[in-house]
């Protein structure tokens, strides 16, 4: 069983994590009006990434007999600058994320509850990927600076990626 303090902290994970779908789901629709469709595709697989996490939460409550409570998502800005505001929007909005983790992780522990904290592991390794990932591209494109032909080259290196869900183990 669930204790209600750890209940209402996930649903409101469930929110934050649907919010960052929303938000990268935007995101890639404005890329894709910067005529960036390798970044645009890019942050279309990291909203489907978001929402498999919200998921996480979802079936963690579910299977602990606790109660899901869905609540309103605010939407998301629509419109950036450019791509390089778009990424540095991303690596703020990920080191939110991990704050919110970690509170979540302090929460867990101060209730003693083991398999909250157990399952709250995964999340603290997936946002230190998920930084270090936002930085690397930041740099990148940093590195590209107003290079039309360095920008052509990282849009294509950000059309490679593709969603894979988390085993079902994690």
């Amino acid at each position: 069983m669930i204790a209600k303090k750890i209940e209402d902290a996930f649903n409101a994970q469930i929110n934050a994590e649907i919010y960052s779908s929303y938000l990268y789901l935007s995101m890639s629709g404005a890329l894709e009006k910067m005529n960036l469709p390798g970044f645009a595709s890019w942050m279309r697989v990291q909203a489907q990434e978001e929402m498999t996490h919200a998921m996480k939460f979802y079936d963690h409550i579910i299977e602990r007999d606790g109660t899901v409570a869905l609540a309103a998502i605010d939407g998301p800005p629509m419109k950036w600058k450019g791509v390089k505001a778009v990424i540095a929007e991303t690596l703020e909005h990920e080191q939110k994320v991990t704050g919110l983790i970690n509170d979540l992780m302090d929460l867990s522990m101060t209730e003693n509850d083991h398999a909250g904290r157990m399952f709250l592991q995964w999340f603290v390794t997936e946002q230190v990927e998920e930084e270090a990932t936002a930085m690397e591209i930041l740099g990148k494109l940093e590195i590209a600076g107003d290079s039309a032909g360095g920008l052509y080259l990282l849009d294509k290196e950000m059309a490679g990626r593709v969603f894979t869900p988390p085993a079902a183990a994690e």
